[in-house]
């Protein structure tokens, strides 16, 4: 064990959070810890790394486990050093060596000391053996896996925003390897390519990795084992959020059954007792009945207890048949254009998700549609359009000065105060916490007040950004369902690939300074976008001699035999050979990498460990082979040219 919980209960002012709680963590073992919004997963994080102490029981970590945690509480950390630097924190050892050899050095070559030239090598050795010389490589290869570009390194870590900052510190956590690594919501701050590479790196984590996210696709893709914070207990399920769900509706209904057996068990002994406790042949055995219901290990009822937010989104007014229309945009920050002359149309109906990697300007391109964004080109409203702006940064939509109340009056819905307080209820804000500052919510409070500020304004087109940040998986559900019978148009920005796919009817993308439109689901565009690279891929490979053999051979004009020796000949027809044999060789090579590929798109080989590493290293096999394949075929190609053959 690297760490757990040995029969702990923690309290939070007046509030349990866990009661004799034991939680023994693994080596290697993927950990998605569950539970509703304000259950205290955040804080159950903190506890495991001592930041809080238990009322009763312990916190077990052995002697040489080192623990990495990454969490919101971060961002208030500032430095003008570059975020490169930044990153390399975590080698503190090797900078201190590469120091100590420095000065070691120059004065080695100033005295030339048989000691110190020992000492000198003693520090080399060291720096050696903890591959000091490649943590530069190491450092910038992981801060461009999560979306930086090499520009950005120098550049000062106070300059970035606090997501491209979050990401500066998940790459210092990664390089320092800690054994188990307790990660908040580390999705919040990443694009889809960042979430991407993220997964991919942590498949290979060598050490436990403990993952809260609302984002159900990463939760499925990393775990193997989910562990959900419910009334105060820990419940275990072996296998990813998937198997986690059908498996919480199995437990579920075995209870009820053995439930309702039982009662059906008592009610059936208490008639017998009812009906001859009177009668002296029958008392002594209804008196053992009655001892023996006291001494029942009764089984409890079960119904989920869950915050159901009731949301619904009204529209009063109906609009005309285009909702909004973007002509010759163009925008630029500085030396980054975002968007160049570029134009789209939003109609009456369409739900649309605005995706792509962070910095191509999604943001921007909402902030433009909802005009708080300064911009050069023509952004026409249709008729009769009401609009609502959902912001992704809450600090930035919200009054930090304003009570919840005051907060819902600005968004100017005509709502008495009656109307106003009923609609928070269904936000899980009653009596007297809807006169709570802003400024003392937590993320996913923040969240709902903005939600319902949005409901409350009756738009018939949305513009949401980043809707399901803050928010649990159930809360996701509740909003998915809401958004899909909600009757008005809608364009939106999120990383959360469940909540696209569950939604959106078209797909925006903003590719080369242009907005790109996509008519269909999101599953739809991935599957078009991966046909799409292999077709490109195809064509590039059309490009060199390989693909076009068919082709190509026709074409060769051949020598005439006469002029070639007997033993030129036969050389000749070996090469020709050896030329078919690989031309075959290629073709099925060509189809193991395609079928390979085919295994490495199916989403559920992530679920598996063991699956995935065996068909990537199944797939890597693959393409270094064709790739000597491609070569070979080359070099004999052009052998068989110069024979004449």
């Amino acid at each position: 064990m690297l760490l757990g919980l040995q029969n702990v209960t923690f309290e939070f002012g007046a509030r349990t959070i866990v009661e004799d709680a034991t939680w023994h963590i693994q080596p290697n073992e993927r950990i998605g810890l569950i539970g509703y919004n304000g259950t205290g997963k955040s804080t159950l994080l903190k506890v495991l790394t001592g930041q809080y102490s238990p009322a009763k029981g312990a916190v077990e970590k052995g002697r040489e486990t080192t623990i990495g945690f990454l969490h919101q509480d971060l961002l208030g950390f500032d430095t003008e050093d570059s975020i490169l630097e930044v990153a390399l924190g975590a080698f503190e050892r090797v900078k201190q060596l590469e120091r100590e050899i420095e000065l070691m050095g120059e004065e080695l070559s100033k005295t030339g000391d048989e000691k110190l030239a020992n000492d000198y090598a003693d520090l080399l050795h060291e720096m050696d053996v903890l591959d000091g010389y490649s943590i530069h490589h190491k450092t910038e290869e992981i801060l461009q896996g999560l979306g930086f570009t090499n520009a950005e390194l120098q550049k000062p870590y106070k300059n970035f925003s606090g997501g491209w900052r979050m990401r500066v510190l998940l790459a210092k956590m990664i390089l320092q390897h800690p054994d188990v690594l307790l990660m908040d919501e580390p999705t919040n701050h990443l694009d889809m390519p960042s979430i991407e590479w993220l997964e991919k790196y942590l498949m290979h984590y060598q050490g436990a990795v403990v993952i809260v996210s609302h984002d159900r696709f990463f939760l499925d893709r990393m775990t193997n084992k989910i562990v959900e914070l419910y009334q105060q207990q820990l419940h275990f399920y072996t296998g990813n959020y998937s198997y986690y769900e059908k498996e919480k509706d199995i437990r579920i209904d075995m209870q009820k059954k053995a439930f309702e057996n039982q009662q059906d068990y008592i009610r059936q002994q208490e008639r017998f007792v009812e009906r001859f406790k009177a009668k002296a042949s029958k008392a002594a055995q209804a008196q053992s009945i009655v001892k023996r219901l006291d001494k029942l290990d009764r089984i409890e009822d079960v119904e989920i207890e869950r915050p159901n937010m009731r949301i619904n989104f009204a529209v009063e007014k109906q609009p005309g048949k285009i909702i909004c229309t973007l002509k010759n945009i163009t925008k630029k920050f500085k030396d980054v254009q975002i968007v160049e002359n570029t134009g789209a149309e939003i109609d009456r109906g369409d739900k649309i998700a605005l995706i792509g990697a962070n910095g191509k300007g999604k943001s921007t391109l909402l902030r433009i549609i909802a005009g708080t964004e300064q911009f050069e080109g023509e952004r026409e409203w249709g008729y009769n359009v009401v609009e609502s702006f959902y912001a992704q940064h809450q600090l930035e939509a919200l009054n930090q000065n304003n009570d919840i109340m005051e907060e819902l009056k600005d968004a100017r819905s005509g709502k008495n105060d009656l109307e106003l307080r009923s609609l928070l209820g269904a936000f899980l804000f009653s009596g007297d916490s809807v006169e709570k500052k802003i400024k003392v919510l937590s993320g996913g409070e923040k969240a709902r007040v903005a939600l319902a500020k949005t409901i409350a304004s009756k738009a018939n087109f949305l513009m949401l950004d980043e809707p399901t940040n803050h928010l649990d998986i159930h809360s996701v559900d509740l909003l998915v369902e809401s958004l899909n019978k909600y009757e008005g148009s809608l364009i939106l920005v999120s990383h959360d690939r469940y909540f696209i796919s569950r939604i959106a009817n078209k797909i925006w993308e903003i590719d080369d300074q242009k907005i790109r439109e996509f008519k269909g689901t999101y599953a739809e565009w991935e599957d078009w976008k991966e046909r799409k690279l292999k077709a490109d891929a195809a064509a590039k490979k059309n490009e060199t001699p390989v693909p076009n053999v068919a082709k190509a051979e026709p074409k060769i004009e051949k020598a005439p035999q006469s002029n070639l020796s007997n033993d030129a000949k036969k050389e000749l027809q070996k090469v020709k050979s050896l030329f078919k044999q690989l031309e075959d060789s290629l073709i099925k090579l060509n189809a193991n990498k395609s079928e390979l590929e085919n295994k490495l798109a199916d989403p559920t080989i992530y679920g598996d460990k063991d699956k995935f590493l065996q068909a990537e290293t199944s797939y890597k096999k693959a393409v270094q082979e064709l790739e000597t394949a491609n070569k070979e075929y080359e070099k004999v190609f052009e052998k068989m040219m110069e024979m004449g053959g």
